[in-house]
């Protein structure tokens, strides 16, 4: 499994690269594209193996959850990346891929080894709940990820239009060094950026939406087939459980990024707060209470 993290990274690298340099260098492109379907192969064949030789669908454990949640991510980067931008979907998942991966690769040993399920996990809801509720995950991190890449672009524009506007108003001398010709070309450059700026951030405020609108859809799946598991399995619906209380939160989180986009209208700068928000409130549900918090879903996790 550290090879496929080695090449996740090294196409975040190429990735990286492509984005910051103006020229298109296309067998970067293919390369990069190469990587990340080689290790989505790879990740699919290794979960598939381990599920016929075990029996059961390998989302037992962390480490399970930990692979299947990179090959998730890859999965959904090649699908965006076909309808939006390949450069900056990959430049924002394939780092996150990266280190997901090599977490799962330098856990104990004794935590990659495959177990036999406890008696609350063999259930066929194991498949669909944890199942949804990964897909969720990946697919709401690279929402929030947008949402935090356009509250980035957001605030940047803002200050170097504050600082432009104090350049100016100190200075309004300088504008008299140029002439007419010159003044004229100036402001069509400034028009010319400042229109592709705002292009790439109203696409970010789309792109981010229709992701979360999707993922928020699949977290709501996920947790009510878990409650209806949880009522099997423990004779309740809802326990308060840390994870299932982190799980709420993260649902009313983004519940409130899509009421304030689709009731309230809002866009740009509020949405992108909420977005940015949604995505610590996933890794604190995925896995901080792992960490931090003991409850009926600390088998099979962290201890």
């Amino acid at each position: 499994m550290i090879f496929v993290t080695f090449a996740l990274l090294l196409s975040s690298l190429l990735c990286w690269f492509s984005l910051i340099k103006k020229d298109n260098f296309e067998w970067i492109n293919n390369l990069t594209l190469g990587l990340v379907i080689g290790s989505n192969v790879y990740l699919f064949i290794f979960l598939g193996v381990r599920w016929i030789q075990n029996g059961y669908f390998p989302l037992s454990n962390l480490y399970e959850s930990l692979i299947f949640l990179t090959w998730c991510l890859t999965t959904v980067q090649l699908i965006a990346s076909r309808k939006t931008s390949r450069k900056i979907i990959g430049s924002l998942l394939t780092p996150i891929e990266g280190l997901v991966l090599g977490f799962a690769s330098f856990l104990p040993k004794e935590m990659q080894v495959p177990a036999g399920l406890v008696p609350a996990l063999q259930s066929n809801w194991l498949m669909f709940h944890v199942s949804m509720m990964i897909v969720s995950y990946a697919t709401l991190i690279l929402g929030s990820l947008l949402s935090v890449l356009l509250l980035i672009l957001i605030l940047r524009s803002a200050k170097n239009d504050a600082g432009t506007s104090k350049e100016f108003i100190s200075s309004p001398q300088l504008a008299l060094q140029f002439n007419s010709v010159s003044v004229s070309l100036s402001d069509n450059a400034v028009a010319q950026q400042n229109s592709s700026r705002t292009t790439l951030m109203n696409n970010l405020d789309i792109w981010s939406y229709r992701t979360i609108g999707f993922g928020h859809i699949a977290l709501t799946l996920g947790i009510l087939a878990g409650a209806v598991w949880a009522n099997e399995a423990w004779g309740s619906y809802w326990s308060w459980d840390p994870k299932e209380t982190w799980s709420l939160i993260t649902w009313l989180v983004f519940t409130a990024y899509l009421h304030a986009r689709l009731v309230k209208n809002w866009r740009g700068l509020e949405t992108a707060l909420i977005g940015t928000i949604g995505f610590v409130s996933i890794w604190i549900s995925y896995l901080g209470v792992n960490f931090l918090a003991s409850g009926l879903h600390s088998y099979g996790w962290v201890k």
